[in-house]
């Protein structure tokens, strides 16, 4: 018997086309603030994570990829990748990497720096990107902050495929940063409760 689906079951083609259309035009990378706020929102508003377990496109993505396409080896994920050592420190990895995209976009805004049109896949991998902007639409610093963010969803993208093909697919949910704060904000709230 078949599940009846519902409309959010589908958000892995937003997650798809989001990819696509950063490859075409790198500013539809700020859409990807969506990815951040909502869950972020969610928990702090409902204190759950019913983002992560309803609405998260990746996740989506790669539990097609992983069951219906059958890419995954669906292993257990190493007990050292779930430990909160792990999935914290990696929690601020992410973070310091956003920060330094912050960083690069301000000084970039400030006159202090200039455009760099380049996606850095896996933090460390320059990407050549100029076909995704011709800079006739936006300041600088915009084209800057979008180059960054496409370079973090993209980056966070591959490492979820990797792990999906290596282990379970859903196994990027395991230390996704967004899920940890997620997790990390319910916890708060329901301490306030």
């Amino acid at each position: 018997m078949n599940k009846k689906k519902n409309w959010y079951d589908y958000l892995w083609l937003a997650s798809l086309l989001y990819l696509i259309l950063g490859f075409f035009n790198i500013l539809f990378a700020w859409l990807g603030l969506l990815c951040f706020l909502i869950p972020l929102g969610i928990s702090a508003v409902k204190g759950n994570k019913t983002y992560c377990n309803h609405y998260c496109g990746r996740g989506q993505l790669l539990d097609l990829l992983g069951n219906k396409l059958k890419l995954s080896r669906k292993k257990d994920i190493p007990a050292f990748i779930r430990s909160r050592g792990f999935r914290y420190g990696f929690l601020i990895f992410f973070l310091i990497m956003f920060g330094n995209m912050l960083f690069t976009t301000y000084l970039v805004f400030s006159d202090a720096g200039s455009l760099k049109q380049a996606v850095q896949l896996l933090w460390t991998f320059k990407l050549p990107w100029h076909f995704a902007y011709h800079g006739t639409i936006a300041a600088d610093w915009v084209a800057q902050f979008a180059f960054g963010f496409y370079s973090v969803m993209l980056t966070s993208t591959v490492l979820g495929i990797i792990t999906m093909v290596l282990y379970k697919p859903r196994s990027w949910c395991v230390y996704c940063p967004m899920g940890t704060m997620t997790q990390q904000i319910c916890k708060l709230k329901d301490k306030s409760s």
